[in-house]
């Protein structure tokens, strides 16, 4: 088992013991700026019902990506993170 597969593991875990589906669910990503790495995030989470805010760093280097979504359940919550790890240069919070 990888390092990434046993961490969702515990992550579907946790958010099965502690949360009632659905429910809204808080993403937090920082990704650089010398890239359309932003747009690929905000086109993720084009979903009804998504408020994405994006911060940019002090040094303009790269920028927070927050997207409060409503999920419906585990699966859900970690398919997305799934598919946002595959975006170059982007770090989960």
């Amino acid at each position: 088992m990888t390092d990434r597969e046993a961490f969702y593991i515990k992550l579907k875990t946790k958010l099965e013991e502690t949360s009632t589906f659905p429910l809204k669910y808080l993403y937090k990503f920082i990704v650089p700026t010398n890239g359309n790495q932003v747009e690929e995030v905000k086109d993720l989470f084009d979903k009804g019902g998504a408020v994405i805010e994006t911060k940019k760093s002090r040094t303009g280097k790269y920028v927070s990506v927050s997207i409060h979504i409503s999920m419906k359940s585990s699966d859900e919550i970690i398919e997305y993170y799934q598919r946002a790890e595959k975006i170059e240069g982007i770090i989960s919070l």
